[in-house]
């Protein structure tokens, strides 16, 4: 299993540094974030060490999607939410604050004050299909 010997979430999967584990199987590992947005929050990692979705092979991230739901959904029916939001931030500049792709389950409630603003626009005629055939250039 590749592993970062400086990566605090691989220190949490080799059991050293102590962690609060909600799930784990082979390759994920779900454990209580110690810095939460809301009471319940939760981490769900692959326990290989992948710096964020893109270098993170489509069978790691399957390991984790087929958790996510049943985990979210507990955490959300635990916590007696309203919702819940599921985040992957991918560099410094989307929040990432460590390097080892990981995925938040934030239980929500009507009114809590988190996330309260999308901030969303339009796109000027024509712009969507440019910055679509841009990124399809790039598959």
């Amino acid at each position: 299993m590749q592993m970062d010997q400086d990566c605090i979430f691989c220190k949490i999967v080799a059991g050293q540094i102590p962690s609060v584990k909600i799930y784990e199987d082979d390759s994920v590992l779900a454990f209580m974030d110690i810095g939460p947005v809301s009471p319940g929050h939760v981490l769900l990692i692959p326990k290989a060490h992948y710096k964020n979705a893109a270098d993170c092979p489509p069978e790691i991230l399957a390991s984790a999607a087929s958790v996510m739901g049943q985990l979210a959904k507990a955490v959300s029916e635990a916590m007696g939410s309203d919702g819940y939001n599921i985040l992957c931030n991918n560099g410094r500049a989307a929040g990432q604050l460590v390097d080892h792709v990981h995925f938040h389950i934030i239980p929500r409630s009507s009114g809590d004050g988190i996330f309260n603003r999308w901030p969303a626009f339009e796109y000027p005629s024509g712009r969507a299909k440019e910055l679509a055939d841009k990124i399809r250039a790039k598959l």
